[in-house]
């Protein structure tokens, strides 16, 4: 037999060893509690499976319980979003009326009607969710190295301890797990021919803003990214923006005052001052909750807003050092950000006003002095796997022979660059517009097959990818979302544990036999009529 390991991993190993390190052993390890991650460990244990959920954070749960409380789902064909992630709402819903408090909503009725929560509340499910399902959750475990023999994962090694399992699960957003067990990746954004996308390459459908980019002696204004997009048929290396999902309120007994950013520096936000004086969009999208509080979103039809455009380029490759320094990066941002709408004369009065009325929650996030703790990474890696679901997957040819879920969110990107034009004026590039089912709302829906959350078996054979799965940046614009990730988590957790059972590769797993135990789980796996009537494209 051939050990495959890194010098780094082997030094690791034997440091970790002689430390005593714990070795803690499971049928199924998930290293990353994002909603994939979650749902992935809460399928695998309800499948009999022994579970260790791994969080490099301190904070379980992504997005949804970090400040995500408006999910997008009503964008999606919500009949198609069972199993986990239907349970997951309906307990939400329960735990306001076991309190003697109205639903926010009804589970039941699978229309485009906004399904919205409070942090704390999707906390407290999720975490009553791994309890019961016997998940062992160990959070600040950060990965640090990974041993192979052959072709498969032996173990995972944090900065704390060693675990072994007979089948992994990455639930990162960043595919992390992936990288350092040498499956294929990519990242940033393909080019239109690569895949034979028409909303790959650069995008361009916000309008150019009539305003100068440079400030003097010709350099570029802070918060501008490039003087050039690059070829527009090209792809190019650059993520969709990130930022925070903020939960404000204006009520006075449960609001704590935004903090004034340290080192505040006006000159950062004169771009946005340029902005307002020509009638750009300049602030963030904001949708009201339960408890009187706010989800605050950056806004896709905006020109300046939460998303620090740039910012999150590097986040892929970052250590943990590192992600700290960019997260403060975005949050020092989003309060400069903050305090420029509420303080700034170039913001209209009205604008001023109302931003000055707002403040984070006193009952949200205490551990993090009330700010979300989870930066919304939209999109990192990208996993090069046995198939990779493209535009065309999305649009032309939805059904597959193996599906494992159904999606249909729609195409959807944020910013990926800002650009000032050497002949006048500034434009937000990257931007893809949600592409919907003309006259219902929705996406396209469409089948994710279990190919595209399995490495090529040459890679790995004991590994699920459901967060970061193979597929492109415009197919990543729509997967990239709770929903999604919840019923893609589920099915790699199933999966995950009946292969750990059969100790069979996860390429070689029978799909009837999947097939059978996902439908068990209550997820859909047949496409809506929207979609088998060819409905208008």
């Amino acid at each position: 037999m051939t050990y495959r390991i890194s010098v780094t991993s082997f030094l690791m190993w034997i440091l970790l060893a002689g430390m005593g390190v714990a070795r803690e052993a499971a049928d199924v390890v998930v290293y990353g509690s994002t909603p994939g991650g979650f749902s992935a460990a809460i399928a695998a244990a309800r499948e009999g499976a022994s579970v260790i959920l791994l969080e490099p954070t301190d904070h379980v749960g992504g997005l949804p319980t970090g400040g995500l409380s408006h999910c997008d789902s009503n964008q999606m064909v919500r009949a198609t979003l069972m199993g986990v992630f239907d349970e997951w709402h309906r307990r939400i819903v329960k735990d306001y009326t076991d309190r003697g408090l109205k639903a926010p909503y009804d589970p039941a009725k699978k229309d485009q009607s906004r399904w919205t929560f409070e942090p704390h509340v999707a906390m407290r499910v999720t975490l009553a969710m791994l309890n019961e399902a016997g998940v062992m959750v160990l959070t600040g475990q950060n990965l640090a190295s990974v041993v192979k023999q052959d072709q498969r994962i032996v173990s995972l090694a944090t900065k704390r301890d060693v675990f072994t399992a007979r089948v992994f699960i990455d639930g990162t957003y960043e595919g992390d797990l992936m990288a350092a067990a040498g499956v294929d990746w990519t990242v940033g954004r393909e080019g239109r021919a690569e895949f034979g996308e028409s909303l790959a390459g650069k995008q361009f459908p916000k309008p150019r803003m009539k305003i100068s980019g440079f400030g003097d002696g010709k350099r570029l204004l802070p918060l501008v990214t490039t003087t050039d997009a690059g070829d527009d048929a090209a792809g190019d290396a650059n993520v969709m923006t990130y930022s925070f999902r903020l939960c404000l309120t204006k009520n006075p007994a449960n609001r704590v005052p935004l903090p004034a950013p340290p080192h505040y520096d006006p000159a950062r936000f004169e771009l946005a001052r340029r902005a307002l004086a020509a009638g750009g969009r300049v602030g963030l999208d904001l949708y009201p909750l339960p408890g009187g509080k706010l989800d605050g979103n950056n806004s896709i039809g905006g020109q300046i807003s939460l998303g620090l455009i740039g910012g999150g380029n590097r986040w892929h490759l970052a250590d943990e050092v590192e992600r700290r320094n960019i997260w403060q990066e975005h949050k020092q941002y989003t309060l400069e950000f903050l305090h420029f709408l509420r303080t700034d004369p170039a913001v209209p009065a009205k604008v001023r006003n109302e931003f000055i009325s707002l403040g984070l929650c006193a009952d949200e996030f205490p551990s993090t002095e009330h700010f979300p703790p989870a930066l919304y990474v939209r999109e990192s890696r990208r996993m090069r796997g046995m198939v990779v679901l493209s535009q065309r997957d999305i649009l032309d040819s939805p059904e597959k022979d193996d599906p494992i879920a159904i999606s249909s969110f729609p195409i959807d990107s944020h910013d990926c660059q800002r650009v000032a034009l050497p002949d006048g004026g500034v434009i937000n590039e990257g931007t893809i517009f949600p592409v919907r089912v003309p006259g219902t709302g929705v996406g396209y829906a469409y089948h994710v097959p279990f190919r595209a959350i399995l490495p090529k078996p040459e890679h790995c054979t004991n590994l699920c990818v459901p967060v970061a799965l193979s597929c492109t940046h415009v197919a990543m614009a729509s997967l990239r979302i709770e929903g999604a990730w919840m019923v893609i988590g589920q099915a790699a957790g199933v999966a995950a544990a009946l292969a750990a059972k059969h100790d069979a590769a996860l390429q070689q797993l029978a799909y009837p036999m999947l097939r059978e135990r996902l439908l068990a789980q209550g997820q859909v796996l047949a496409l809506p009529s929207i979609v088998a009537t060819e409905a208008e494209k």
